[in-house]
């Protein structure tokens, strides 16, 4: 899975990802305010409690991310969620480890970020469908994933040649996981712009 464990990278890598994570999440909760507290909340037990079913694939297991639905839906405070989460799975399932928690939450973070405005630039699009959110939050929802998979094999593969085999077997494995979330979150940023617009974050400020 996506989640890095104690004594694997370097700790230079160890060392960025805390720098990365506090400069971001510094910078994001910023613009957040009280009232984004409750849709924060929300978001973020989504994100914990899916995360707890997995899937056994060999040396390793998969399980859903929804880093690109935390980012179509929070925007920019996606990452704050994705900190709280990985802190969580850490402390209480041992997802994960302690000093890989900066780093853990870069890989997710940064690309449910990415999914925010790659959402919010296709959403300013007129392509000539009705439910171009369906669409564009598909396209967010699996890039969010291919994203953090693609960091985390950089990451394995800087750290040595004997994680080359595994950081393979890990990308093949997350492949169906990345279909399923560009259909789940397509799926469920169209009914949210049917029934609830507010949970979307291009209907809030940046």
């Amino acid at each position: 899975m996506v989640h890095i464990s104690d004594g694997i990278l370097p700790w230079e890598l160890l060392l960025s990802g805390w720098a990365i994570t506090a400069v971001i999440l510094a910078c994001t909760l910023i613009w957040m305010k009280i009232d984004d507290v409750p849709k924060l909340s929300v978001i973020t037990a989504a994100v914990f409690v899916a995360s707890l079913i997995h899937f056994q694939a060999g040396p390793t297991s998969v399980h859903l991310v929804l880093s690109g639905f935390a980012g179509v839906t929070l925007g920019i405070l996606a990452y704050p969620c994705i900190f709280i989460a990985v802190v969580m799975q850490a402390f209480l399932f041992q997802h994960g480890g302690v000093t890989t928690i900066g780093i853990n939450t870069v890989n997710m973070g940064v690309p449910a970020l990415i999914s925010f405005f790659i959402f919010k630039a296709g959403m300013k699009l007129n392509i000539g469908i009705s439910k171009n959110e369906i669409l564009f939050g598909a396209i967010a929802g699996g890039t969010a994933v291919a994203l953090a998979v693609l960091l985390l094999a950089v990451e394995l593969l800087l750290t040595g040649e004997e994680f080359t085999e595994v950081t393979t077997f890990v990308v093949a494995a997350h492949i169906p996981v990345i279909l399923v979330e560009a259909i789940f979150t397509g799926v469920i940023v169209g009914f949210f712009a049917t029934v609830k617009p507010e949970m979307l974050s291009i209907k809030k400020r940046l």
